[in-house]
């Protein structure tokens, strides 16, 4: 009995797709033992994520485009991908692409909806792509696994899924996501050269990461002193010219530091040196960037809606992103009252205390029972 996981995002880096399914297949591996099998799209620029090297493997070897068409074909056309996949139980797809297994369950692992939700944030072909081949793989799948249940509700709305189909299973932060020692943070921000105060965001540089509007509220309040440096941590995405472009002509700009990707090491430290952690996001199927923060005792402020309730409960201090007079007033109260972050501090370590990829790598299990009937 073999069960299969795809950490193809994982194994390509591919953000908060990639940590899923590195830490949800590290948490399983333990639980299924000579079970699991991974299995991926071995493309350019491979790299196993720690824990996994040893791991039995199947790959193929395809362009991203050309195994997202051959995979969207096969379901189409119920040509069975089962020779890929020798002796597979079940197959779990981690990121959007569920092949055709003849007499195999399947699960698929939904993040979001954001590209049916807000289509101006996606590049058209990929827009394209994923509207006409959801629904597909969401019918097809035997379960569907939601990050949230914000995702879960997008999901039957958009494409009439009966709600039993869907199991919701939380994501968490990585365990070396903790409070930091002052000689780390210390050491961090000598490394990185990090101002002794500072805001930060972590995160993609895209659109619907709403990174213009907190510039643009941010801005003034540097300049009359009232908020200190924003640092920016995060790879750029798509459609983010218009972000650097603002950035740039910015009056504030030499308040902006960007740091690009920075080694997963380094970041707990880099949390736990932030006066806050600042999430403006219009949309996320689950969050983790504010969770990471919580976890390092970070106080966080972030927006009211999609997931991040869902993930912050009370623990942080929230506001409508699109509101750009509440976000100036969050940011000016987080700074000013220390009361405060003290207090969203300790509810952030407590809050995050009960997301774990333990109990996701338990329930994901309860799902693949659930198909089997046992493991």
């Amino acid at each position: 009995m073999t069960i299969y996981v795809d950490v193809s995002a994982a194994v390509h880096q591919r953000a908060g797709l990639g940590r899923y399914a590195a830490s949800l297949t590290q948490a399983l591996l333990p639980r299924l033992s000579h079970r699991l099998m991974l299995f991926y799209n071995r493309e350019k620029g491979v790299v196993m994520p720690p824990g996994l090297e040893h791991v039995p493997a199947r790959t193929v070897a395809y362009g991203y485009k050309s195994w997202r068409m051959l995979v969207w074909m096969g379901q189409l056309w119920r040509i069975p991908f089962n020779h890929m996949l020798p002796h597979a139980a079940l197959f779990h797809a981690t990121e959007h692409l569920v092949p055709y297994l003849k007499d195999v369950p399947t699960v698929l692992t939904v993040h979001d909806l954001i590209f049916r939700n807000f289509p101006e944030h996606h590049k058209p072909l990929n827009r394209w792509y994923l509207n006409l081949t959801m629904p597909l793989y969401c019918r097809h799948a035997s379960h569907i696994i939601a990050v949230s249940e914000a995702t879960r509700r997008d999901i039957m709305a958009a494409y009439r899924i009966p709600p039993e189909k869907i199991t919701v299973i939380y994501e968490a932060a990585d365990p070396r996501f903790e409070p930091q020692i002052r000689t780390a943070v210390e050491a961090v921000r000598t490394r990185y050269r990090l101002p002794q105060e500072y805001l930060l965001y972590v995160g993609t540089i895209e659109p619907r990461k709403n990174l213009t509007r907190l510039l643009q509220v941010w801005e003034p309040l540097y300049r009359a002193h009232e908020v200190p440096q924003l640092v920016i941590v995060g790879r750029r995405g798509w459609l983010s010219d218009d972000f650097f472009a603002a950035l740039e002509s910015s009056p504030a700009r030499d308040g902006v530091l960007l740091m690009g990707h920075v080694q997963d090491c380094d970041l707990p430290a880099i949390y736990g040196g932030a006066v806050a952690f600042v999430f403006p996001s219009l949309c996320e199927g689950f969050g983790l960037p504010p969770l990471e923060a919580m976890s390092c005792g970070t106080p966080v402020l972030c927006s009211n809606t999609s997931s991040l309730p869902e993930v912050v409960g009370e623990a942080a201090l929230t506001f409508d992103p699109t509101d750009e007079a509440a976000i100036a007033e969050s940011l000016r109260r987080i700074v000013k009252d220390k009361d405060l972050r003290a207090q969203l501090r300790e509810l952030g370590i407590q809050r995050a205390a009960g997301f774990s990829w333990g109990r996701a790598a338990q329930e994901t299990l309860g799902v693949y029972k659930k198909l089997l009937g046992t493991l």
